[in-house]
């Protein structure tokens, strides 16, 4: 099995790469998907989150409110915190389960949005790294998504700088251009990972040879 960490900045088209490495037959572990499925109602992981934060983060029908939520963690650190300690374990013990279900000869890719600024790195074989300007970002959450430019700045503002998230990275992936150049960059870093997979299963030569 290859371990592959996935991450980038939001806006940085992350999704989309994971989408196209999907396609290729990567075994794709959706962190940000676990995390809504982790709070879903019913879950340990709600009633967690909404002792932490009240009701006031819930919808009329007892679904997590996530603009609620995301308003009140994005705007403070300490919050955020709280947050990702209640949250992150219960994605962790999830993804562990499906990358053993994965199989022994997988390509296994964990979409990460925060591997930097959780110190995941070494916890994969390689790390890839979709990477955009912040001015890329930043036209991107607010023509694509909707968000205020001051919603998308402190979205920003809470992950990792990206010079940290460079910092980890084995492979680059540059997404700061159009949709069109970024299909041939992913296709030639799906050609390195099943090289790489290859390489760990090769036998090994008998000392001496």
């Amino acid at each position: 099995m290859l371990k592959v960490g996935l991450t980038g900045g939001i806006g940085a088209g992350k999704s989309e790469v994971s989408r196209l490495l999907a396609g290729y037959g990567a075994v794709v572990v959706d962190a940000d998907r676990i995390a809504r499925e982790v709070v879903e109602p019913g879950t340990p992981g709600l009633a967690a989150v909404v002792r932490a934060f009240g009701d006031g983060v819930l919808t009329a029908d007892g679904a997590l409110d996530r603009p609620a939520l995301g308003a009140v963690v994005f705007a403070d650190q300490e919050r955020l915190r709280t947050l990702n300690a209640i949250v992150h374990p219960l994605v962790g013990a999830r993804s562990a389960e499906l990358e053993r279900a994965a199989g022994p000869d997988a390509i296994v890719v964990h979409d990460v949005p925060l591997l930097a600024e959780n110190g995941l790195a070494p916890l994969y074989d390689l790390v890839v790294v979709v990477d955009a300007s912040p001015a890329t970002q930043l036209a991107r959450l607010t023509a694509l998504r909707g968000m205020t430019e001051e919603e998308a700045r402190a979205r920003m503002a809470a992950q990792a700088t990206r010079e940290q998230r460079l910092a980890v990275a084995t492979v680059v992936i540059d997404n700061d251009g159009p949709l069109e150049a970024l299909e041939p960059q992913v296709r030639a870093v799906w050609k390195e990972l099943v090289a790489r997979a290859a390489d760990s299963v090769a036998p090994q030569a008998p000392a001496g040879d």
